[in-house]
């Protein structure tokens, strides 16, 4: 990569999120923004900033023309893309508040989200994103248009193809001087229980979590980030969006995660932000690979990256020297590149969020020489709280708060945090909003946590823990990974709440073949038997389909809805504790 190049837009000189566009647009006009692919023509494009500037001046336009102003609210229900930024800066230029929605979620919860928060114009697809749309539609009163990005034939008057929604002239007046505290955006929380609750998120909120960010990471105008986590989530569309813009580097939307191997390899990044399930797959994709290669083959890949994590650990002043490291140029060629070369061979850095990433296979993933980070946030708190550092960096924690971020505990161990990133609060429910957000502006984000040696360690969900029989509490999310580490164990959920033992519900994976419940519940006993005593796991029952945000198991962020899961597979789990 050549030498690197800052550019950054002064944060702590502009009020709201249009400021920084307009300040990107007018310092690197010509440079490339975006690159996506596309499908018609079926090559990548990439864009300008001046030509993503002239998009969005259209949407303006044509949202003022829609008789929208500031604060009224407009969505968007649309994969990553050009458009879906030319959107959001269109409403944001106006001061117009924008809602995201997930393109996998189920209509009843979009349908929920629209009316709650009286959206007016939302901007999806095309025909399948319109049918699902024709479900709830009567029950959003407040919906006066449809914008399709691909055109689509219908009766309904409310339907427009983005074509021709758009006048050709935009708006190319100053940004709208709303404020840096005015409110940007509501992003809807996917709960596992109950109704999604609506974040309020201001504008100096997320600058204010960008500026904390570049404060931990340095970020160039000439990196690449590679964009498939959905725009829909904060993490994304703070760290590879709003970030992104700020420093003004280049973004690649990918565009399926199942096209996600190929795209690596055509975007070369420099940086991601990703998921645990991301890592989860590559490591399993790796295993796979190796699964009837020879001992010595096997050997070699196991030699290379624990002698690799050795190397982490001396770097990281956490290990001792060892004569090993001498044969590293050696291994790194025959091992560690070729498999860095899947991931376009350029990261040189990873940041993992919004899940607890497995201590193994981070380590694993080091030892080969791709720098992950793992961080922690909530949208509450627009989103990142704490990260881990490239040169100080302890894949078991969470790293250390951000800067600007304040942290404390509550009596209960709760991880408190405070700063300007922290939300205003729950879109009309104040009720849920005093029961996390204090009036000294304190928010309680429901993790116990513990602080030790600069670095924050999650140690359990308030909420999130089965007490058994006997009174032992029991935090089952990381059993849970612990499990799915095993290939065998594509999904997993502890059960066993007032129960005299831990069961399992699993949905199995690749190599669960031949292998009887027998042996599956062996296998699993074998996984968690680190744990405590009172926490090891008798019985298991084998779920017949994956969990999904179709089928209501999954949230759109792949977090498991416990309570959907218990009532769909209750006979299961009486078969767990059937005479007990």
């Amino acid at each position: 990569m050549p030498a690197h190049v800052k550019s950054y837009v002064p944060i702590e000189s502009v009020d709201t999120l249009a400021d920084v566009f307009a300040r990107r647009v007018a310092l690197t006009p010509s440079a490339f923004a975006y690159r996506e692919y596309d499908a018609a023509i079926q090559t990548w494009r990439s864009r300008k900033w001046s030509e993503i500037a002239r998009d969005a001046a259209r949407v303006r336009a044509a949202l003022v023309r829609e008789g929208l102003k500031a604060g009224d609210r407009v969505a968007i229900m649309l994969r990553n893309c050009c458009d879906w930024v030319a959107f959001d800066q269109g409403a944001h230029a106006e001061g117009i508040v924008v809602v995201p929605l997930y393109v996998e979620d189920r209509p009843e919860n979009f349908g929920y989200i629209l009316d709650n928060a009286g959206v007016q114009v939302i901007l999806v697809e095309g025909e399948e994103h319109l049918k699902r749309l024709a479900e709830i539609v009567k029950a959003v009163p407040s919906l006066k248009r449809i914008v399709t990005v691909k055109p689509v034939a219908s009766d309904d008057a409310k339907v427009q193809a983005l074509s021709t929604w758009l006048p050709a002239a935009g708006l190319d007046a100053p940004p709208a001087k709303v404020g840096g505290n005015a409110l940007a955006t509501i992003v809807y929380t996917s709960g596992t229980t109950g109704k999604p609750k609506g974040v309020m998120l201001s504008h100096q909120n997320m600058l204010q979590n960008v500026r904390s960010a570049l404060g931990a990471y340095a970020v160039y105008t000439n990196d690449t980030f590679l964009s498939f986590l959905p725009l829909s989530h904060m993490f994304e569309r703070t760290v590879g969006y709003y970030l992104t813009m700020a420093a003004g580097s280049h973004v690649t939307f990918a565009r399926s995660v199942q096209q996600l191997s190929e795209d690596f390899k055509t975007a070369r990044p420099t940086v991601i932000v990703s998921v645990p399930r991301i890592f989860e797959r590559l490591h399993a994709g790796v295993h796979a690979s190796l699964a009837d290669a020879s001992r010595g083959k096997k050997w070699l890949f196991e030699h290379t990256h624990r002698t690799g994590y050795a190397m982490f650990l001396w770097r990281q002043r956490r290990g001792p020297w060892q004569a090993g490291f001498l044969l590293w140029p050696l291994l790194k060629a025959l091992v560690a590149e070729k498999l860095l070369s899947r991931m376009g061979g350029r990261l040189r850095l990873c940041i993992s969020g919004g899940a607890a990433l497995n201590p193994s296979i981070a380590n694993t993933f080091l030892g080969l020489g791709l720098p992950i980070c793992q961080g922690y946030g909530l949208t509450e708190a627009a989103p990142i709280v704490s990260g881990n550092r490239l040169e100080k960096n302890d894949p078991t924690s969470i790293g250390s708060p951000l800067p600007g971020i304040e942290i404390a505990f509550d009596e209960q161990g709760a991880l408190l945090v405070k700063g300007p990133n922290v939300m205003l609060g729950y879109w009309h429910n104040e009720e849920a909003t005093a029961k996390v957000l204090n009036a000294s502006g304190w928010l309680n984000t429901g993790d116990r946590a513990r602080l030790d040696n600069g670095f924050l360690y999650i140690t359990g969900r308030i909420k999130e823990i089965i007490v058994l029989g006997n009174g032992e509490k029991v935090p089952p999310v990381d059993m849970e990974l612990a499990i799915q580490l095993d290939p065998a164990f594509e999904q997993a959920m502890v059960v066993g709440e007032g129960k005299p033992y831990l069961g399992a519900l699993v949905v199995l994976g690749p190599e669960a073949k031949g292998l009887d419940e027998k042996a599956l519940t062996a296998r699993v006993a074998q996984l968690v038997k680190s744990f405590p005593g009172y926490a090891q796991i008798r019985r298991i029952a084998i779920v017949p389909e994956r969990w999904t945000v179709d089928n209501g198991t999954l949230t759109p962020t792949l977090k498991l809805k416990r309570n959907a899961i218990l009532e769909r597979h209750q006979d299961l789990i009486d078969q767990i504790y059937k005479g007990h």
